[in-house]
């Protein structure tokens, strides 16, 4: 009966020299620093976009509040469908670090936008030197004594951001058509001024300008011509009375080739 006692006391103490000895010989844990004093996380709630069949990505910060190094690890209830970049690492004492939460994409859509996904951030105090690729799960093992600072964080669809709604040109802000076109007419007089302004540049172009001035050339020629065989008719009336003879073939043909002459270029201006 002694035997036996004094054998399982001796149990007892081996065990609790090795987990003493695993916790000194550890490279990573530091014991001693209270729970909910290591990271503060930004945000707690984690807002994707939902659209779709499109991967959406949503960024947490991890800031280390103390003067230690602090390992983190990032564990979801969902591992298909979100991949965490880095979900292990270190945060350097006094200094802030970048996590980007990535949700696949999805081919429907949740009734009610509702999401029961959740993530869980563990961080402890880790030595001084230690790197990303020395944290170890058994770094997180509240059973090994380990004091294991725990954040909650849940997942809220939002609605995607709508793009601007196109601006009617011409429109007013807070006017309706109804009104536009029963104001005195106002829906006409702007349709004369569009059309004006439409039309207004098109008489600016030298190609146009130079148009115009010939067309008004060739109407004052016209013009001067025609008042020219008038006094020349009216001569010639009055020669015909004092000559009391009829109007010579030639100048009434004379007259009447001028005549058409005149009237194709009247027609073309």
């Amino acid at each position: 009966m002694s035997l036996s006692l004094s054998l399982l006391i001796d149990g007892l103490v081996s065990l609790s020299l090795s987990v003493n000895r695993s916790r000194e010989e550890s490279p990573a844990i530091l014991i001693g620093m209270s729970n909910s004093e290591l990271l503060s996380v930004e945000p707690l709630d984690l807002q994707f976009p939902f659209e779709l069949r499109k991967q959406i990505s949503c960024s947490l910060y991890l800031t280390n509040k103390t003067d230690n190094h602090v390992a983190f690890k990032v564990k979801t209830t969902n591992p298909k469908k979100y991949c965490v970049r880095p979900n292990t690492g270190v945060v350097l004492p006094r200094s802030t670090c970048e996590v980007l939460v990535t949700m696949q994409a999805q081919k429907e859509a949740p009734s009610d936008m509702q999401c029961k996904d959740k993530f869980l951030l563990q961080g402890v105090t880790a030595s001084p030197g230690v790197t990303a690729k020395d944290v170890t799960p058994e770094m997180f093992s509240k059973e090994a004594g380990y004091l294991v600072e725990e954040t909650k964080l849940r997942v809220t669809y939002v609605a995607p951001p709508q793009p601007p709604s196109p601006v009617h040109e011409g429109s007013e802000e807070g006017s309706s058509p109804r009104a536009s076109v029963s104001d005195n007419g106002g829906q006409a007089s702007e349709f004369s001024r569009s059309s004006a302004d439409k039309v207004e540049p098109q008489e600016n172009t030298p190609e146009a300008r130079a148009l115009i001035t010939k067309l008004t050339e060739e109407k004052q020629s016209a013009i001067q011509l025609n008042n020219k065989l008038q006094r020349e008719l009216d001569q010639l009336r009055r020669d015909s009375k004092r000559s009391q003879s009829g109007i010579p073939l030639m100048y009434v043909l004379l007259v009447g080739l001028i005549g058409l002459i005149l009237g194709y270029i009247m027609k073309r201006t």
